[in-house]
């Protein structure tokens, strides 16, 4: 802990941002890999109609995402904040209420997706073509839904006191388990859909398995005891801050399935390609986010201890990480799109359908990072109504009208164009809020002073 400390106060910024950032981007990317591999080895049996399934029902993965982030943000920038103020024995009331929390929901919503399978598969736009893969794949996904949960929250409980290493080894140990699964149950076993959903389940009880050992072995301030559970002191602040986020991706699943509502107008090939260009623009996206989620815990630290120089050092310092790094990766991935999408289908169809439409993407990717980094930076000072604007309007008030605007004038791709616009807005608002906030900031330390 008091290296952990160390590394929150006194590592120089380049380096202290490069010791939470790099493990948190090698986490995203491992998640983005677990992301991409059923779609990649479900591609490899050349069935559109399986593509298209398994497109169709992302959304409701989304949904256990955003609810582990839920209580994996919102619990760890808590748990963040008190270890800046010295008062570190918090985090077991605030990791141990996650815990049960998560496991609880993860029961109550894969019984509800089970119990109503059918409406929930008429709302993701599913027709009788393909309902029988999405049926396959999303009830094992229902059924591997406490497991989800608990991996995605604690990945972030246990980055939140520095540990960044650790959380990665559990995202690393999901994603292989994942990978090696994958081509075995899908191609060699024959289950198609429900081997990727069976291994995609089964990654995530590896993860889960290994994050329970950690806890148990470490000397950590994370815990899951009974005792240890508090709701009145910890559900409020875990809520404040969380459901920003679970909203986030929340109306991120809303703007995918009205999309792929949008999608299934133009044909089965137009909803397969979509679907992948959206899988390889995550390379981009998942960076970014790993980036501004890593450094997270140092701004959360920084703020609550008062060290407003060093809080806006990490803050400067990212900005400029994101958007390099943002434009290294756009210009490098946009050189390779049309082989990148024939790896995961080698259809000529939905080849042209996908490089058009991951070059649409690919638009405002270069600086999408500030608009990440205004979130985690809004969540770490505790700023929730200006987090929650930020996360309405990128999916929700600004993509749903434009998604709606541009495929009527434009047709197909201007349905694609809607995402990168709203980016450039929310990219806009985000550096607005942050800079007016900071400014604020330094104008009360100074009136102190």
């Amino acid at each position: 802990m008091e290296k952990n400390r160390e590394l929150f106060e006194q590592t120089p910024i380049p380096r202290a941002v490069a010791a939470m950032a790099i493990p948190t981007i090698l986490s995203m990317i491992v998640t983005m890999v677990y992301n991409i591999a059923d779609t990649f080895f479900i591609g490899q049996t050349g069935n559109a109609l399986m593509v298209s399934a398994v497109s169709l029902t992302s959304p409701i993965f989304t949904i256990f995402t955003a609810l582990g982030n839920l209580f994996g943000i919102g619990g760890s920038t808590a748990i963040s904040r008190f270890m800046g103020n010295g008062k570190g024995e918090r985090a077991k009331n605030f990791s141990s209420f996650c815990f049960y929390s998560v496991i609880v929901l993860g029961i109550i919503m894969g019984g509800g997706i089970l119990i109503g399978m059918n409406f929930v598969l008429k709302l993701m736009g599913v027709d009788e073509t393909n309902y029988l893969f999405a049926k396959e794949y999303l009830s094992v996904i229902a059924m591997g839904c406490p497991f989800i949960l608990f991996a995605g929250a604690f990945g972030s409980i246990v980055r939140s006191e520095g540990a960044a290493k650790a959380a990665m080894a559990g995202n690393m140990i999901g994603t292989v388990l994942n990978i090696v699964l994958d081509p075995i149950m899908i191609q060699c076993m024959g289950l198609g859909a429900t081997g990727a959903a069976v291994a995609t389940v089964l990654g995530n009880i590896g993860a889960s398995v290994y994050y329970l050992v950690y806890i148990k072995v470490s000397k950590t301030h994370i815990s899951i005891r009974p005792k240890d559970f508090r709701i009145r002191e910890t559900a409020g602040q875990v809520f404040s801050i969380g459901i920003l986020t679970a909203l986030n991706s929340l109306l991120s699943t809303l703007a995918t399935i009205l999309l792929n509502r949008t999608m299934v107008n133009y044909g089965t090939d137009s909803v397969a390609a979509m679907g992948i260009a959206i899988k390889v623009n995550t390379m981009v996206i998942f960076v970014a986010v790993g980036l501004c989620n890593g450094i997270q815990p140092l701004l959360a630290y920084n703020y609550g201890s008062g060290n407003r120089k060093r809080l806006m050092g990490v803050f400067r310092f990212t900005a400029i990480a994101a958007v390099a790094i943002g434009t290294i990766l756009t210009v490098s991935l946009y050189a390779v799109r049309e082989p990148l999408i024939r790896a995961f289908m080698n259809n000529d169809a939905i080849v042209g359908y996908g490089a058009k439409m991951f070059g649409i993407l690919q638009m405002s990717c270069p600086i999408v990072g500030l608009m990440f980094l205004g979130t985690s930076a809004l969540q770490a000072f505790g700023k929730g109504m200006p987090s929650l604007l930020l996360s309405v309007c990128r999916q929700g008030l600004v993509f749903i009208p434009m998604l709606y605007l541009f495929d009527h004038l434009w047709g197909l791709y201007g349905a694609v164009f809607a995402q990168p616009m709203a980016d450039f807005v929310t990219v806009i608002l985000s550096i607005t809020i942050c800079l007016t906030i900071m400014h604020r900031m330094n104008q009360e330390e100074k009136a102190v002073k």
